[in-house]
């Protein structure tokens, strides 16, 4: 079963990527309704089903909420070196001048290969429906994500082959994260308390995301109805996926 997901997670960033990349036109389309449900649907996949996993499973609930703060303020230096790229707004060209492609690939990487990890469970040796949920929410970050880190280093290369390969990188990111969590698991490499200290981490970091995500699609901080009724649905759709698999 983890293979299919890594499949999902691959082709989830690895598809929108390369249509943006064959686009013969720059990217133009506005994915900011897109951005409000996934925003939504993120966030409250942490709230129903991460963060009770991780208070329940625990036998130190208050460093595990410190950990969801390292998590959420990693995320704030991740962002710093990658301006924001992961949360698949397309800044103006300005925003993204001196942003070294390397130091972006590595904090995109990181994430990507974080969010990977969270759907291997301590002593499971196969996917099981719990990570239903997380899945999707991981592939409706993963899609904006890839079509903006296309959209940004195709203004510095215009290569098409080192655009792909680049792709190809950040697209293999999550699958490997997954599949590496997954080996530490069954080897029972690290403890089932240091799989939840990763789980709290990457909880801080879906926090930051699906926050950040939410709010910069509406910069005057106003909140049309339209937005409010994708939000209802993003949240609605997670809580559903949730309870379903109990």
């Amino acid at each position: 079963m983890y293979i299919a997901y890594a499949s999902i997670l691959f082709l989830s960033a690895f598809i929108p990527g390369l249509i943006i990349i064959n686009l013969r036109k720059p990217f133009s389309f506005d994915l900011k309704y897109f951005l409000v449900f996934a925003g939504a649907f993120i966030f409250s996949i942490t709230i129903v089903h991460l963060l009770p996993e991780l208070i329940t499973s625990s036998t130190n609930p208050q460093r595990i909420g410190l950990f969801v703060l390292v998590g959420f303020f990693m995320q704030i230096f991740l962002d710093f070196i990658t301006t924001g790229v992961e949360h698949g707004h397309l800044h103006k060209h300005e925003h993204h001048e001196g942003l070294s492609p390397v130091m972006l690939m590595i904090g995109l990487c990181i994430h990507a290969t974080m969010d990977g990890s969270i759907l291997v469970h301590p002593g499971q040796h196969a996917a099981g429906e719990h990570a239903t949920g997380l899945l999707i929410g991981i592939v409706l970050h993963k899609i904006p994500a890839a079509i903006a880190l296309v959209s940004v280093l195709s203004m510095g290369f215009k290569n098409k082959k080192m655009l792909i390969a680049l792709l190809l990188i950040f697209s293999l990111s999550s699958p490997f994260g997954l599949l590496f969590s997954n080996l530490i698991n069954t080897l029972q490499i690290v403890s089932k308390e240091g799989f939840l200290i990763i789980f709290a981490i990457v909880s801080g970091n879906f926090l930051h995301i699906s926050t950040t995500i939410y709010f910069e699609s509406s910069p005057d901080h106003t909140f049309h109805k339209k937005k409010i009724f994708i939000s209802l649905i993003g949240a609605l759709v997670a809580i559903l996926v949730e309870f379903l698999q109990h």
